[in-house]
């Protein structure tokens, strides 16, 4: 899947061998509010968007790869399976990433009016949890494929960024680790919420005068996750302007080096579904930008 600016589009290679792409015209919503252009409100706009964007091509890229007829209208049989699917997917990240931590670092440790200390520790149950999850399904051979694929987006943004044609034999020689990846956005957010959770738990266990329970934390918490994602998207625009700088550079090397887990070098036929992708994007807009430099803003 590639989002460019006024759309988003998918190439999938069905059972026949066929590469399948489609194209939708979107909007961002921050185009009608400017306000939302705001920085860190932007971040959870992105954030937003990008789950319903990322939610609705898996969909159609299923259809697609199992060769199953596609239609605009939805059942509501369909529409109800597809939205607890979604409800699910976000409560079990939820409840494994940012709850269990919370109540394993509860139940085990007597930090509860350490502010700092309980974050780090939380933190780095978070950081683990999520170093093992991407390495348990890196194993999985549907996984490594899907690795494989999102190698190749990489390397067709890379293709583009640097204004050359988008061709296999331009695309090749590209890295596969880029430094606006989700992947790092997703690290950026866990090294976050450390610091911005133990600087709010700080500001209300001197209110309170004593300590927090996990009930506090999970109702302080959770509706901060929102705020943590639209400073972490800030940080990682910051670290992608300034990869000139040293200090920069060693802030940005966790994420590249987490995406030797999640992505891997393509073959020529998952570049050329990439490839294909991006052209479907843009469309007829292609010719505009072909031969100039440019930066994308952040990728998945």
């Amino acid at each position: 899947m590639m989002r460019v600016p006024g759309a988003y589009a998918i190439a999938v290679r069905n059972p026949r061998n066929e590469i399948i792409s489609q194209r939708t015209p979107f909007v961002s919503i921050t185009e009608s509010h400017p306000r939302l252009k705001w920085p860190v409100i932007r971040g959870v706009v992105a954030l937003f968007e990008s789950m319903k964007i990322g939610f609705a091509t898996l969909n159609q890229s299923a259809d697609i790869a199992f060769d199953e007829v596609t239609t605009t209208e939805k059942t509501m049989k369909e529409q109800i399976q597809s939205w607890l699917a979604t409800a699910l997917a976000l409560v079990l990240g939820v409840g494994l990433f940012f709850v269990l931590p919370l109540f394993i670092t509860t139940k085990l440790f007597n930090l509860e009016k350490t502010a700092l200390l309980f974050n780090l520790s939380s933190g780095g149950m978070r950081i683990a949890f999520f170093l093992i999850y991407l390495w348990a399904i890196s194993l999985m051979k549907d996984v490594k494929r899907l690795f494989q694929y999102h190698g190749a987006e990489h390397k067709a943004v890379y293709t583009f960024e640097a204004g050359k044609q988008l061709t296999l034999e331009e695309a090749r020689p590209f890295p596969t680790q880029h430094p606006r990846c989700g992947t790092s956005f997703l690290f950026i957010v866990l090294l976050s919420a450390i610091l911005l959770f133990a600087i709010i738990d700080t500001i209300l266990i001197w209110m309170v005068a004593g300590d927090m329970s996990l009930k506090l934390r999970l109702l302080v918490h959770l509706p901060l996750i929102p705020l943590v994602a639209g400073i972490s998207y800030e940080v990682l625009k910051f670290t992608a302007r300034h990869r000139n700088w040293a200090w920069v550079r060693a802030l940005a090397a966790p994420g590249l080096w987490l995406q030797n887990i999640t992505t891997s070098e393509p073959d020529d036929e998952q570049l050329t579904v990439a490839l294909e992708s991006l052209k479907t994007a843009f469309g007829e807009d292609l010719v505009n930008y072909q031969g100039k430099n440019f930066t994308a803003e952040a990728i998945g």
